[in-house]
């Protein structure tokens, strides 16, 4: 049992290690896209729900979607480490653009349940997806 106990450990260790390095390490930026990702997810398929229309194929559809997220924000580090050399902001603006888009899709989940949303929380997600477009 112990055996085992150490090996998922070293598991975890190696996939966070992994995953720490090429997604540029665990910081604010990739918490905040964590959470809005699984917000995001939570309530599209709350939304399916109340809507009827709850799907395991749109539901893996999503998931691939939230996945490819975190590869691109992959391919931006990379990008920053290996071709412009210092800094972090082709990452910072993939993760900027994903948290707007993940933003804005939970306040459309939330409209779809019946849930009304404050209008400056709209306006602050507009305003940052905008940003991230001129950019």
């Amino acid at each position: 049992m112990k055996d085992t106990l150490n090996n998922l450990q070293l598991l975890f260790t190696a996939i966070g290690g992994y995953l720490g390095y090429f997604l540029g390490g665990l910081d604010g930026f990739i918490y905040a896209l964590v959470t809005f990702v699984v917000i995001d997810y939570i309530t599209g398929i709350m939304a399916a729900i109340v809507e009827r229309k709850l799907s395991s194929e749109i539901g893996f559809r999503g998931i691939f979607k939230k996945v490819l997220i975190f590869l691109l924000v992959t391919v931006g580090n990379i990008i920053d480490k290996n071709l412009v050399g210092t800094g972090g902001a082709v990452r910072t603006a993939v993760i900027f653009f994903y948290i707007s888009n993940e933003g804005i899709s939970i306040i459309e989940n939330s409209i779809r349940i019946g849930l009304p949303v404050p209008e400056k929380l709209k306006n602050v997600l507009e305003q940052l997806q905008n940003k991230e477009e001129d950019n």
